[in-house]
């Protein structure tokens, strides 16, 4: 089958079948960019589903690019609470005071200017360029790796490098609405390549794939680093019923935010550990946390203290408000 013949079907599925997301309104330009700029940075390491209420919420309170560049971090932070690796909204901050400053109130529009702003790298910049210049560009997420992956049959780990992958996404040729294509592929992936039990019978190029041809679909994915660490959490709760928090310094990527005082230990002693015990993923560590209640107020410069009434004001990382929810319920 021709290329174009490819991006022909692969567009006119899109046309009759992608879904209705907020950051896909028809809107100005200026907002278009905008548009654009919120939900990349939202979509790094999330899911669309997860992304849209987020989105939506944050646009309402932040409605453009030169707000944003003059909010307060509080807000900022508030806004973004509960969609984790805050870096995130500290970079599109810092992103929208220099697009303001630098370029005019405009998104660059070249890679090379696009990855000199804060949280935008090799595939933010691409799908920035598809997206809102309609360059000829289709960057590559999860989602396009998984098709390509199919569609090739890709098992061993020099077929699935980077460097194969983006040799191979020439099968799909280029088409004259490169905004739209470059969507149109990461919806099918999203929508129909899914990882598990994908959706062949409505896939527009199931006839090109040699995992359909093979009744092989199983995706194989070079193994990212994950840390295990173990940490021990003090919990201080007055007699006002009013908890003992730091403003975290541990954590690069929570700086500042309210975390309960915790220090690293072996994996025998969290083993060993009395008392309840959670665990969550933040960023690239796998954290397990044992909770040790205390009744004589921990000693530190920062500390503060935080009534629950009063927690409403402030933004607290994923894991604080798990060891909250936990000890609250003891």
């Amino acid at each position: 089958m021709k290329k174009q013949n490819i991006s022909n079907k692969i567009l006119n599925w899109y046309d009759n079948n992608k879904r209705d997301l907020p950051w896909r309104k028809k809107v100005s330009k200026n907002q278009r960019q905008y548009f654009t700029l919120v939900s990349e940075f939202m979509l790094q390491q999330t899911q669309v589903k997860t992304v849209i209420p987020y989105f939506n919420n944050f646009i309402s309170k932040i409605p453009n690019l030169n707000r944003l560049s003059k909010v307060r971090d509080s807000k900022l932070m508030k806004c973004w609470e509960g969609l984790g690796y805050y870096s995130r909204a500290r970079n599109l901050k810092k992103t929208a005071k220099i697009i303001i400053d630098e370029f005019q109130g405009d998104l660059p529009s070249n890679e090379e200017d696009l990855k000199s702003l804060p949280g935008i790298g090799e595939y933010t910049s691409r799908a920035i360029m598809a997206i809102v210049f309609n360059k000829k560009i289709i960057p590559l997420d999860g989602n396009v790796e998984r098709v390509i992956k199919r569609i090739f049959n890709l098992k061993k780990n020099k077929e699935i490098s980077k460097e194969n992958l983006y040799k191979k996404k020439n099968f799909f040729g280029e088409n004259n609405r490169a905004s739209d294509y470059a969507q149109a592929i990461m919806e099918i992936g999203a929508l129909i390549c899914k990882p598990l039990d994908p959706l062949c019978n409505k896939c527009p190029i199931y006839k090109n794939c040699e995992s359909f041809k093979k009744k092989d679909f199983d995706i194989v994915s070079i193994n990212k680093f994950n840390k295990q660490k173990f940490f021990e959490a003090s919990i201080f709760k007055n007699k006002y019923k009013k908890y003992f928090f730091l403003k975290n310094q541990k954590f690069n990527f929570l700086k500042e935010m309210p975390i309960f005082p915790m220090k690293e230990i072996t994996k025998l002693k969290y083993e060993n550990h009395i008392g309840k015990k959670i665990n969550i993923k933040i960023s690239n560590m796998d954290m397990r946390i044992a909770l040790k209640k205390t009744k004589i107020s921990p000693k530190f410069k920062n500390g503060f203290l935080i009534g629950l009434n009063e927690l409403s004001s402030w933004t607290l990382p994923s894991f604080t408000k798990k060891i909250l929810n936990t000890v609250k319920r003891t």
